[in-house]
């Protein structure tokens, strides 16, 4: 009798609650008593759902990433608090919040005497963020957060809320890792840094050269797009996509200088791809991340191609010009439990020299390297320098811009808690905006993401 009502209620919670926690009971035949462990002479008898983890599954939230390891704080956060429908699992929301603040010294020194050198400290919220997500079928969810980044940066003010994410997201439509499809607001991967989640990087501000790229093909990596994308095994990933093209906002030219002209526009969308290989097995990508606290180990490369045609404008000479836009980048990325290295190379077609004199196009091309070592003996103290070089325009001399930094990060909590310390120096050539001069950065960094 009791075997009959274990295995209906084990039956019952299951079909209601498949994805909570269960445990399997077994009885010996003989003397009709029940146990958790299997032993000589027990048979199974089925898995049963307890009561608890039943009303969890069905009322409560989960926060905890159930995966993390154990931080001088507690386990990472999922991320995001996430509520499950009691009457449809495959409905769900979840709610989330990110900052990062920064406390900063940053010094430049001008190499002619005639510019006066500046001493400024800051104080301000690096990302201030909103995120929420929900889903409404087994394969369709929808991703956005609302956000309010460089709050009280230098002399901007509170600054004002915008979209950041925005995609519907349509999974395993043909129940194959092959096939999806992201629509409206989604990142296309024109840089693995840049496609990293902000919360993931090492450090808060991208190099300068990723930055560019991310504004080169389409606004913000993620002017509204249609984009498919997939993985074989874990051991190729693809994407492909099409969409809005540039933003004459983050429109610049080979010195820095901002946009000079009128009648922007842009006749057609932009489109292209990337490939992504992890050759080796056991080295699979399993997640686009900087951060895995001395975890696992993973290896791939990776190249893309992207082009953002026919920009048409009219410049300061009232001349119509039309150019296209074309990137290149490649990338690198391996790690081996505490040790992580990263490289990229990129390469833009269609750069504009200088908007206040002519609109000579040409080409340039940059990269940097960074790596981090965690240690774990430390309470996942983890020491990461980068260092990046960018050649504005390659025609001439005088237009490289060189970056050096090196920082600590604690990760107290993963990332849900980190707080970290780093320094940052910026060497300015000649013939690039406000003339040769060093830019010199400490920052004092912290970071809560729930």
């Amino acid at each position: 009798m009791k075997k009959v009502l274990l295995s209906t209620l084990a039956a019952l919670t299951l079909s209601t609650a498949a994805s909570a926690e269960a445990m399997t009971l077994y009885t010996d035949p003989v003397t009709g008593q029940v146990f958790t462990q299997n032993g000589e002479g027990r048979q199974a008898m089925g898995e049963y759902v307890s009561k608890e983890s039943l009303s969890a599954l069905q009322e409560g939230p989960t926060v905890e990433n159930a995966d993390s390891i154990e931080f001088l704080m507690g386990k990472e956060t999922g991320p995001n608090m996430k509520f499950t429908a009691s009457d449809n699992p495959d409905m769900w929301i979840k709610l989330g919040v990110r900052v990062q603040g920064t406390f900063e010294n940053w010094k430049t020194d001008y190499a002619v005497a005639a510019e006066p050198d500046t001493n400024n400290w800051d104080a301000y919220l690096r990302r201030t963020r909103f995120e929420i997500s929900a889903g409404f079928t087994k394969h369709i969810s929808y991703v956005m957060d609302i956000r309010n980044d460089k709050a009280n940066y230098q002399d901007k003010g509170e600054q004002t809320f915008n979209v950041g994410d925005a995609y519907l997201k349509i999974s395993k439509p043909f129940d194959t890792s092959l096939v999806n499809f992201k629509l409206y607001r989604g990142k296309i991967d024109i840089s693995r840094t840049e496609t990293v989640k902000s919360a993931y990087v090492l450090h808060y501000d991208r190099p300068h050269v990723a930055d560019e790229a991310a504004q080169y093909i389409t606004h913000n990596r993620r002017g509204t797009n249609a984009k498919m994308y997939g993985d074989w095994k874990k051991k190729i990933h693809y994407e492909v996509a099409a969409g809005d093209g540039v933003y004459s906002g983050k429109f610049k030219d080979a010195k820095g200088n901002k946009f000079v002209g009128t009648d922007f526009s842009q006749e057609n969308f932009f489109y292209g791809g990337k490939i992504v290989l992890s050759p080796f097995d056991g080295w699979e990508e399993t997640k686009r991340t900087e951060s895995y606290f001395a975890q696992g180990k993973h290896f791939e490369i990776g190249a893309a191609y992207w082009k953002s045609p026919d920009i048409t404008y009219i410049d300061i000479a009232s001349v119509a010009q039309n150019i296209d836009h074309e990137l290149i980048n490649l990338e690198m990325s391996a790690h081996y439990y505490g040790a992580f290295i990263q490289a990229e190379y990129f390469e833009f077609d269609g750069v504009v020299k200088d908007f206040n004199v002519n609109n000579e196009t040409g080409k340039s091309n940059g990269w940097y390297a960074t790596g981090e070592y965690v240690i774990e003996q430390l309470g996942y103290l983890a020491p990461f320098v980068r260092y990046e070089k960018w050649d504005k325009w390659e025609k001439e001399d005088g237009y490289n811009l060189e970056s050096k930094l090196a920082g600590i990060n604690w990760y107290l909590r993963g990332n849900t808690t980190k707080v970290g310390l780093v320094y940052q120096e910026d060497n300015y050539d000649k013939n690039l905006k406000d003339g040769e001069h060093t830019d010199t950065r400490m920052k004092l960094t912290t970071q809560w993401f729930f």
